[in-house]
């Protein structure tokens, strides 16, 4: 058995999603579980809707002629649809009137989309001659934690996941990205939550590979529109992996490794517009090349806190008080660096201005603060660079000769990583320089 996930872009036409259902069809004799996100930009559409909806106006039309248009390609009837659309339709006057979206409202909208794709997918296959059954996976057993757009699954998941799979008839096309939690509210996993869905599913199930579809050819040694002499990379670790998400990496949703990292199931990288392509296969055991590392990847739009005891604190306890403000306040934090009575923090991206605001008021007592943004991490990657005495002082010459300083250096004990923060005007040339310095020979370089 496997777990095959479609992406949101690989379901975008009617001959998209043909050659989607090709795949599947190829590997009927492996049993497959088919999990999809949204059609194309049908979520974008759910929240500019909800937005509509919050102001006064109740607009389905785009969502409407999104799914019309994939079913006429696809030769299906608008039935097919018709009772879950009017559904939204009444969801969104609801908002209307009460002016009212709260994070619960917001995940049931956002989860029409997946509803809606599955019921599509589910749809092209049985046109195939392939029985098929769309499955909600809330309605499934995915049960998960309150936490309305970045919900985890509770234990039982995992067993009212396997049963009611097990007794789909034909093919299963499942809901990514969704759950419920234990009152029946729909849930949401966060965006590019299908990918985790997947990998739930899978351990679920016990399957022998999940294969995450997407548009590139796999994960690549940086991003190709930074330099156009990136590759596809053949085989990682699940730990490379997970710093790569952690750090930027665009293909895989970061927490999608973890159950698949429990169970040692395979996670394959696939193109569907490039179906013979190998992709990069996801392991436990780390594979070391020639290179120097395995990847560069960037994450844009942090912010760097700094903080200076006002009091000669310490830094483990300016260092703990500080984290405990922005934990309570729900900004993340990526890297931090202290000195005697310093301490330095570089949030993650897509914070909340008005909550970094208050973390950092609540800290005014204990310290000096100043944060800066426009700030990016640039990391390097790659089980080859554990031991590897030099490497440091390569990464150091290659941003420096594109006169970049680094204004933070972490490592991790595992040694696998190097990140730097730099201005986010700076990544560019920060990517390409390290990329070329550490990834490619002398002739790719030149290239």
């Amino acid at each position: 058995m496997i777990v095959m996930k479609f992406g949101g872009s690989s379901l975008g036409t009617p001959a998209r999603i043909d050659g989607c259902v090709d795949l599947v069809e190829g590997e009927i004799r492996r049993s497959p579980i088919v999990v999809v996100s949204a059609c194309g930009k049908t979520t974008d559409a759910l929240l500019a809707a909800a937005g509509k909806a919050l102001a006064g106006t109740v607009d389905g039309t785009p969502i409407r002629e999104i799914h019309a248009d994939l079913l006429s390609g696809l030769g299906l009837s608008s039935e097919v649809l018709g009772a879950l659309l009017d559904e939204l339709e009444t969801l969104l006057t609801g908002i209307s009137l009460t002016r009212e979206l709260t994070p619960r409202t917001r995940d049931l909208v956002m989860s029409f989309g997946e509803r809606l794709s599955a019921r599509v997918f589910a749809g092209a296959l049985s046109a195939r001659g392939i029985a098929a059954e769309p499955v909600d996976s809330f309605e499934a057993g995915l049960v998960t934690t309150r936490s309305h757009g970045a919900a985890v699954p509770l234990p039982p998941s995992y067993e009212l996941l396997a049963g009611s799979l097990f007794e789909a008839d034909g093919v299963p096309v499942v809901t990514g990205f969704l759950g419920a939690d234990e009152d029946g509210a729909i849930t949401t996993l966060g965006r590019s939550g299908s990918d985790y869905s997947a990998s739930i599913i899978a351990k679920a199930v016990g399957a022998a590979q999940i294969q995450i579809w997407t548009d590139v050819d796999g994960v690549m040694t940086c991003d190709p529109c930074l330099d156009r002499c990136a590759a596809s990379l053949r085989r990682l670790s699940f730990e490379e992996a997970s710093e790569l998400a952690y750090y930027g990496a665009k293909v895989l949703h970061r927490n999608t490794l973890i159950p698949a990292m429990e169970e040692g199931i395979p996670v394959r990288v696939l193109n569907t517009a490039n179906p013979f392509d190998e992709g990069t296969t996801i392991v436990s055991r780390a594979e070391i090349t020639e290179r120097v590392a395995k990847s560069v990847v960037y994450k844009e739009d942090v912010c760097l806190v700094t903080l200076a005891s006002l009091r000669l604190k310490s830094a483990a306890e300016l260092l703990s008080a500080s984290l405990d403000a922005m934990r309570v306040h729900g900004v993340g934090v990526h890297m931090a660096t202290t000195s005697e009575s310093t301490v330095s923090l570089v949030t993650e991206n897509g914070f909340d201005p008005r909550s970094l605001a208050a973390a950092l008021g609540s800290l005014e007592g204990l310290a000096a603060v100043r944060s800066e943004e426009g700030k990016a991490i640039v990391c390097v990657v790659g089980e080859e660079l554990k031991g590897n005495a030099g490497v440091l002082g390569r990464i150091f010459s290659a941003v420096s000769a594109e006169g970049i300083k680094a204004r933070m250096v972490s490592q991790s004990a595992s040694e696998i990583n190097v990140a730097l923060l730099v201005d986010n005007d700076q990544v560019e040339a920060a990517v390409r320089a390290l990329h070329r310095e550490l990834l490619l020979s002398g002739k790719e370089a030149a290239a």
